[in-house]
């Protein structure tokens, strides 16, 4: 097959893309600016609509060998930790039977060491960050901080909410702090014993926080946890983490159920994080170079989407550029149909993320007594996200 394609950003959607490509034998270069592969932040939840890919491309089995899977999902209230809602994942095989692939809290490291191991040598080019991207009319062109030129038939940016890529597609585009932020850790099982059902993915709700955890972990035996906050707005300094007082987390969670304030106390603090949100872009390529991922959608994490979405995005688009014709010639058609498949679906995830946030955040009184009785009765598992196969309009049909 003709053409090749440079993918800007070694992450899960990047590595993703190359796997799917190299199977139907596109030539495939990829370019991450560390020296080494190692993803920013603790873990990753990993749902059945992303997994169904993972499985198609042999790794499910290898995958599960080092995660941990959920026993149920559960929302509970800040203080007296009580259950609000309670509803089966792994204990009985329900979200498997349902989904056709299994849910998974995975260590980032893990999920991108497994997916880099599948990649020939070679295909990975670390410490080669990239300083600028053109388009022409025979292909596209990176260039490096080193000098280095190198050239595809197309290049895809797959590298993140600060994409670099992402400002020659859409030059005013900037990622919005959504006036929420929060904190990470990674705490043993042991070393948390208050902490009710450690096996479960979990929501605690409270006034202008939560927390959601969830094990990790070949015997599950860690959790990863996720502590979100209102606030501070605006945010100080720069556009990524910062360093914040000793004590800042504790302090936020102070009151709240004693097996949360346990476990976020287990480890020390982290950075402070801020989440981000795209606004939604009107156009998702440009000439020969298309983004994906964070670098087209960036989402707060809320229904735990942000890898899962980048899959998709990924498996679509290889479906699209290993079409004969595509990478000559034919990639405007191509990139056009991906951002018609993948625009809206992701604008509602982002959405409904946002709205999701201001729900768990609501102090007591009516208004959250609502919504419990609201989740009580909604499908946990929202099955037009988990249930979609995002390859439907796709996948190529078998001779």
């Amino acid at each position: 097959m003709n053409g090749s394609v440079t993918i800007v950003g070694a992450g899960i959607g990047g590595l993703t893309l190359a796997l799917s490509l190299q199977a139907r034998g596109v030539g495939v270069t990829v370019l991450e600016r560390a020296g080494e592969l190692r993803e920013v932040g603790a873990a990753v939840a990993l749902s059945a609509n992303g997994l169904r890919f993972m499985d198609e491309l042999g790794l499910l089995g290898e995958l599960e060998e080092v995660s941990a899977q959920p026993t149920e999902l559960i929302h509970r209230d800040w203080r007296d930790g009580r259950r609000v809602t309670a509803f089966p994942v792994g204990i009985d095989g329900s979200y498997r039977r349902r989904f056709g692939a299994p849910y998974l809290g995975i260590h980032r490291a893990e999920f991108q060491r497994v997916l880099a191991c599948a990649c020939p040598e070679g295909m990975i080019r670390l410490a080669s960050e990239v300083v600028d991207v053109e388009s022409g009319a025979d292909g596209a062109t990176v260039t490096l901080a080193s000098g280095e030129r190198v050239h595809g038939s197309v290049v895809v940016g797959a590298d993140g909410v600060h994409s670099r890529v992402r400002s020659r597609v859409a030059p005013d585009a900037r990622p919005v702090y959504t006036g929420t932020s929060a904190f990470r850790g990674i705490v043993d099982v042991a070393d948390m014993p208050l902490l009710p059902d450690p096996g479960a993915i979990q929501f605690w709700m409270g006034p202008d926080a939560h927390v959601l955890h969830y094990a990790i972990g070949a015997r599950a035996e860690a959790v990863n946890f996720f502590a979100v906050l209102e606030g501070p707005t605006p945010w100080p300094g720069g556009a990524g983490p910062t360093e914040t007082d000793p004590g800042t987390l504790e302090r936020a969670f102070a009151g709240w159920a004693p097996g949360v304030v346990q476990m976020l106390t287990a480890v020390p603090q982290s950075p402070h994080w801020p989440l981000y949100t795209l606004p939604p872009l009107s156009r998702w390529a440009d000439g020969r170079i298309v983004l994906l991922g964070d670098a087209a959608h960036t989402m707060l994490p809320h229904h735990g989407q942000g890898a899962n979405q980048s899959i998709e995005d990924a498996v679509v688009l290889a479906d699209l550029l290993a079409r004969p014709g595509a990478l000559d010639g034919g990639h405007a058609g191509a990139f056009d149909r991906y951002q018609r498949l993948r625009r809206a679906r992701t604008r509602q995830i982002q959405r409904s993320s946002l709205v999701t946030s201001d729900l768990l955040h609501l102090p007591e009184g009516p208004a959250a007594t609502a919504r419990d009785e609201r989740l009580a009765g909604l499908d946990p598992w929202l099955g037009w996200i988990h249930g979609v196969d995002a390859r439907a309009d796709t996948r190529p049909v078998p001779a």
